[in-house]
């Protein structure tokens, strides 16, 4: 069954995720989606001091929103501010430093953001890691450095800001998945990849794209007051790619998207009316609602299996 996940994926990809299947699915967008006023509106950007995340809040600055950019890196987060500022000529950008993968963090910073008053319309989970090579990898607090970022980081930064979303006009959630999600099928009894015979850190990353989506469903039952949404950006050609997948880099660069086309839907879903008419916690690419499976593979969980995966980051994050 991994073997026809795979190939499926692998055709679909070719066809679908590159810079060629970006261009084919633009002559259907409507620019006029993109024409809208966000002067007055906040949103959030996660892992935004390079790649897609950067790409999404510059193009967010230039259209005169605040940004509020969290990045874990002291230095390339000023770089990535100064850079968005300039290039926009937007000062309703700012910087705060957050590493996703450390539970006590993520808290104190949402109370230390609800207590300074700032407004937030959009939440944007694009922050992720992806361990190459085949040793896995502790935080501090003895969790799985992908399940950690990917997953819990994101579970406890939307939990800890849905009361200020909640109280914005059209508040929106969007989480970065990844098409690799599709060849995982959730796999409750390993969140933190313990069993794995040899630990790969692709199908880890994998595992926790597809807990996003199954997240990004959850929540949208759970949370009607806010438009849920995941996306898959395409194979696009990031610093995060270059350095955790550079094989594939090397032979794919010339059909990869730039960072601009695989932000392109992040932007959309956040400030599209359209966007936001249709039903929440859907899973995107390319301005569209896509299927969450791939034909006769076998992924599928049900509703209970969906709803423990939030029972249980629930139970791991009240640890902390």
């Amino acid at each position: 069954m991994s073997l026809y996940r795979n190939a499926a994926w692998l055709i679909k990809g070719f066809r679908e995720y590159t810079k060629g299947g970006y261009q084919s699915a633009s002559k259907n967008f409507n620019p006029q989606d993109l024409d809208v006023d966000i002067s007055k509106r906040s949103f959030m950007i996660t892992g935004a001091n390079s790649g897609v995340g950067k790409a999404a809040a510059l193009a967010l600055a230039k259209k005169g929103g605040t940004v509020h950019i969290v990045c874990r890196n002291k230095d390339k987060g000023e770089t990535a501010l100064k850079e968005i500022q300039d290039e926009s000529g937007n000062q309703k950008v700012h910087l705060h430093l957050l590493d996703l993968s450390k539970p006590r963090d993520i808290k104190a910073f949402c109370q230390d953001f609800k207590s300074s008053g700032h407004s937030l319309n959009v939440l944007v989970n694009n922050a992720g890691v992806l361990v190459g090579g085949d040793k896995r990898q502790l935080t501090d607090d003895g969790l799985e450095v992908t399940f950690a970022t990917n997953t819990l980081g994101v579970h406890i930064l939307t939990q800890e800001l849905l009361s200020v979303l909640e109280s914005s006009d059209n508040p929106r959630v969007i989480i970065v998945s990844s098409g690799g999600m599709l060849v995982q099928k959730l796999d409750l009894s390993d969140l933190q990849f313990e069993k794995m015979t040899k630990y790969d850190g692709t199908l880890a990353y994998a595992q926790t794209k597809r807990q996003e989506v199954i997240m990004t469903s959850v929540y949208a039952k759970a949370h009607s007051k806010i438009h849920f949404s995941s996306m898959h950006p395409g194979w696009a050609a990031t610093p995060g790619v270059q350095s955790s997948l550079p094989d594939f880099y090397n032979r794919m660069k010339d059909r990869l998207r730039s960072e601009d086309e695989a932000a392109d839907t992040i932007l959309w879903l956040a400030i599209a009316e359209a966007a936001g008419k249709l039903e929440s916690g859907l899973f995107y690419q390319d301005r569209k609602p896509v299927p969450t499976h791939l034909p006769l593979a076998w992924t599928k969980s049900s509703p209970e299996e969906d709803r423990k995966l939030v029972e249980k980051l629930d139970e791991i994050a009240s640890k902390f």
